[in-house]
């Protein structure tokens, strides 16, 4: 194609298997495959769905639901009876020294969602605290703390209903 650079054809160094390591499943727990998983926590009867990444350090809920092309990433506690919607993305990075933390992770922030929280499709969760019987729209971008029940949406995610 033109104006593409030549590309030398090689295979690469390494490859990983995305797949199931070192998780501590309760009882009753539904994972549906293709998914990564690694050094984390599913209890009782929790529903994983396909595409979805859980890195170490993650506490998933009793009953707790998180739906396709979600990505947890490391530090994020999510309580019982929650709802993690398609495509939710936790950010754990805040960037606070200018740049991408990388391998350095004195810099990620934990994230703590309560019990019966609702996060709909394609929220983007900072590192945060959301309290128990929250609703976060789908689209919103939650950059602070959320103390107290309600409807949130929007970027930055602002209270707009009382439950």
């Amino acid at each position: 194609m033109k104006g593409q650079k030549n590309i030398k054809k090689s295979h690469p160094d390494k490859i990983l298997e995305a797949g199931i390591r070192e998780v501590a499943f309760g009882m009753g727990v539904t994972v549906v495959q293709p998914v990564n998983m690694y050094g984390c926590q599913i209890d009782d009867q929790a529903f994983i769905g396909p595409f979805v990444e859980i890195q170490k350090n993650v506490r998933i809920g009793k009953r707790t639901r998180v739906q396709s092309h979600a990505f947890i990433c490391e530090l994020v506690t999510i309580g019982d009876d929650c709802f993690v919607g398609h495509g939710v993305m936790f950010i754990n990075d805040t960037f606070s020294g200018g740049g991408p933390a990388g391998g350095d992770s004195s810099l990620w922030k934990k994230t703590d969602i309560g019990n019966n929280v609702s996060i709909g499709s394609n929220a983007t969760i900072l590192p945060v605290t959301i309290a128990d019987n929250v609703v976060i729209g789908a689209g919103a971008v939650v950059t602070k703390n959320i103390e107290e029940a309600g409807v949130y949406a929007g970027n930055p995610a602002q209270k707009i209903k009382d439950i």
